[in-house]
């Protein structure tokens, strides 16, 4: 087995603690060739689908790769802007924000973010090799997804444990696991909500889409889907909202499998020919928006509510990088990084750490 060395050490340089923000990923480009690279490494992932290898790997390779490229290009193509994907565009904006917030309240350099996405790039190897070419010595994992699946939260764990399991010096690590029912996050998700609703109005029906998973999942003792309800309530009572006009759906079906219901699609269509007029859909279980919210919600559920007769819809952003979003980040780092030491490096101590070790026979700095 071989170790990856540390990156080269300097006496008396600086650790600042690191923060690997993580979200899911995404392709390069909005062309089919990208789009396959992105998928293979997605669905090869053990945590997404759950089916012996012999079996699968025929299906991934002899049909999905090379039918589903083409018409995912055309959906990213979709929503693709001039800064790239919108996750990746969303997540570094995340990362700077709270990163300039942290410095606000630490001293400037002890602590450090980096972006990463479990699929794609800036992949988690590249990320935390980063966080240990500055130094970092410690490292806290915060993956952006609010309830724990083990196609998400837990992939993201194995990501890391993979690039220990190579690494000579393996930092000390933190992860968070979940954030569902986080007072700061239901109070972020209220606030955006209601400021969105001094302009658009209150809707019939509040719609909370949150990604679809196999039902079996639930059986096996994932506990995605409770998490789920659960934000979902937590956000009703923030908002004052009627528990009757509030809907919890799952989206983003794939494959032949019972998924967890009621799904969005449907219910969109059942929504608008039951009489309602003005729907809303909010995502919680996404931090940033992207393709599952952007094409998904925004275009194909737009089109099948009002195609079905509804007359208003609208689709309710992710936090992203606004305030309160930014917030929710802020207060779930410092909660996390409780009892590991942020004290300012100084020059001073720096320079007397190089001098010790130099009388101790150190070859360099």
């Amino acid at each position: 087995m071989h170790y990856a060395p540390p990156p080269p050490f300097q006496h008396g340089q600086s650790e600042p603690i690191g923060i690997l923000l993580l979200n899911l990923g995404t392709p390069d480009a909005p062309t089919p060739a990208a789009v396959r690279r992105y998928l293979a490494e997605f669905l090869s992932d053990p945590r997404v689908v759950e089916l012996p290898r012999l079996l699968w790997a025929p299906i991934l390779h002899g049909i999905i790769l090379r039918v589903r490229p083409a018409k995912s290009a055309r959906k990213y193509a979709s929503i693709w802007t001039p800064e790239g994907s919108p996750l990746l565009a969303w997540t570094r904006r995340q990362a700077q924000a709270l990163q300039a917030r942290l410095d606000e309240r630490h001293t400037p350099g002890a602590l450090r973010v980096e972006p990463a996405m479990r699929y794609g790039h800036p992949s988690v190897p590249e990320a935390l090799n980063r966080l240990q070419a500055a130094g970092a010595r410690r490292i806290l994992v915060l993956p952006a997804y609010p309830q724990y699946s083990g196609a998400t939260t837990g992939s993201a764990f194995d990501a890391v444990a993979a690039w220990g399991r190579c690494t000579r010096w393996v930092p000390e690590l933190r992860f968070v696991g979940a954030y569902h029912d986080d007072p700061a996050y239901i109070a972020a998700l209220a606030d955006s909500i209601r400021s969105q609703w001094q302009q658009l109005g209150t809707p019939d029906i509040l719609v909370t889409s949150f990604h679809g998973m196999p039902e079996r999942t639930l059986h096996q003792g994932d506990p995605y889907h409770c998490q789920c309800q659960k934000t979902a309530r937590l956000l009703g009572e923030a908002l004052d909202w009627p528990r009757e006009r509030l809907r919890v759906t799952f989206q983003s079906r794939f494959g032949k499998a019972k998924w967890l219901e009621p799904a969005t699609e449907p219910t969109l269509q059942a929504l608008a020919q039951e009489g309602h007029h003005h729907v809303q859909v909010v995502c919680p279980g996404f931090s940033a928006d992207c393709l599952e919210t952007l094409e998904e919600i925004a275009q194909e559920g737009r089109a099948t509510f009002l195609n079905a007769g509804g007359q208003q819809f609208h689709y309710l952003p992710c936090l992203n990088d606004s305030p309160q979003g930014i917030d929710t980040l802020l207060t779930l780092t410092e909660r996390h990084l409780s009892g590991w030491p942020l004290a300012p490096h100084s020059a001073e101590a720096a320079q007397a750490c190089r001098q010790r070790a130099q009388a101790m026979g150190a070859s360099h700095g």
